[in-house]
């Protein structure tokens, strides 16, 4: 009798893990998936539009120091003004303070008040020492009233103390890749040290707009919280004024103090595109705002260059999932596609994977889509595979997803 049955099988899983190690299957960088891979240039595709067609119109003007327009879900800056500048961001600094409790932080938590958040100088929800708050609550606070003493309660209890809290900041900012933004605290009180620039501020906005907790926050024009030492609720009316004026405004902070004198970061979706748009020392900020968001709406809408399923021309493939990206008129001839083919002996083809198209603007990759059999079945083993989305988005996860197929097979897991 065998003492031990399933040594040949173990020996395949290692053998495997090693051939898996050796792959280099990952995309990176717009790069063929490996060096087995073959990829060729097919034909400029037309974009397909989608709702409003570009404008040609004028770059907006500003009375703004710096000023920067982003696309939020592709994250393409589509207009700056001295946007590296380093420049004092006022309270715009507590887009930053609530992303990071937001994501670090649990909502029904009560915090505690003490006595250097209650003695906070500058804009305050006028919170008591003492006073118990959950987390939920004090997040309004800070971004509808710009509580700075709500700033600092947050900071203390999300970090441990307000330094703690200022070092995730700045942590967070370097893991976005923000290398001209730095924090000294979490409210945004003139300090040394404490700046941004425009097109920074523009990237984080969009970053932490993509938090569906965040993206409730800023837009809400009131809100109603539980007031423990009086027989009526707390009431905050958001300061941002633009969700009142300009149509689609769906956040984002205003600030402003001596140094930084008035600053405004604005959003606004129209036809499923959300823009933001950011200004720093703008004594205009109202009517810029308007010029900028109507610019990027017109001049950059929102369109289809390629669609779900859509054939492969020259390929008996298809796409997997459609690219949608703001172009400007000018542009639209730009756009071209290539197809990168998987060598049909890897382990990503056997899985179902037979490349992926390669869309440029310019010489630039914006997006890249993974491409099937235009006949493929549900007895295919791509769709035989497991799905585990979270865990498939870094290369750990693929090559454990991977892994785990192998094994039950060989298992008949």
């Amino acid at each position: 009798m065998n003492r031990f049955p399933y040594v040949g099988q173990v020996a395949k899983v290692l053998l495997i893990s090693m051939v898996l190690m050796g792959m280099g299957t990952v995309e990176v960088f717009g790069q063929p998936a490996s060096p087995n891979d073959t990829e060729a240039t097919i034909q400029t595709t037309k974009p397909v539009p989608s709702g409003q067609k570009p404008a040609r119109i004028s770059l907006p003007s500003t009375n703004a120091k710096a000023a920067a327009l982003i696309d939020v879900k592709t994250g393409r800056l589509l207009f700056s003004h001295n946007g590296d500048a380093m420049l004092p961001m006022a309270s715009t600094t507590k887009i930053m303070t609530a992303i990071v409790a937001i994501e670090h932080g649990r909502l029904s938590d009560k915090v505690k008040v003490s006595g250097k958040a209650f003695g906070k100088e500058g804009s305050s929800i006028y919170l008591r020492l003492g006073e118990e708050m959950s987390l939920n609550h004090l997040l309004y606070g800070l971004m509808l009233r710009s509580g700075n003493d709500a700033a600092v309660a947050i900071a203390e209890h999300v970090g441990g103390s307000e330094e703690g809290f200022v070092y995730m900041m700045n942590e967070k900012a370097k893991m976005l890749g923000l290398e001209h933004t730095q924090f000294r605290n979490p409210h945004g009180l003139d300090a040394e040290g404490h700046y941004t620039t425009a097109n920074e501020l523009a990237q984080l906005s969009a970053y932490a707009l993509h938090n569906s907790i965040f993206r409730d926050i800023v837009r809400t024009q009131v809100k109603m919280a539980p007031n423990p030492y009086e027989k009526w609720d707390y009431k905050w009316m958001n300061k941002n004024k633009m969700l009142r004026l300009y149509e689609g405004a769906d956040g984002v902070k205003t600030g402003y103090t001596s140094d930084a004198l008035r600053c405004l970061v604005s959003s606004a979706t129209r036809d499923g595109q959300q823009l933001v748009a950011v200004t720093l020392n703008d004594s205009s900020d109202w009517v810029d705002h308007s010029r900028l968001l109507n610019y990027g709406f017109q001049a950059f809408p929102m369109t289809s260059l390629v669609e779900k399923g859509q054939e492969i021309e020259g390929y008996p493939l298809q796409t997997s999932s459609e690219v949608a990206y703001p172009i400007s008129a000018g542009e639209r001839e730009r756009i071209v596609t290539a197809v990168s083919i998987l060598d049909k002996n890897s382990l990503d083809a056997r899985l179902g994977h037979r490349g992926r198209l390669i869309v440029k603007l310019d010489d630039n990759v914006i997006a890249t889509v993974p491409l099937t059999d235009s006949n493929a079945s549900a007895s295919s083993p791509a769709s035989s595979m497991p799905s585990y989305e979270g865990q498939a988005a870094t290369l750990v996860g693929k090559w454990f997803a991977k892994m785990r197929y192998v094994v039950g097979s060989l298992f008949g897991a």
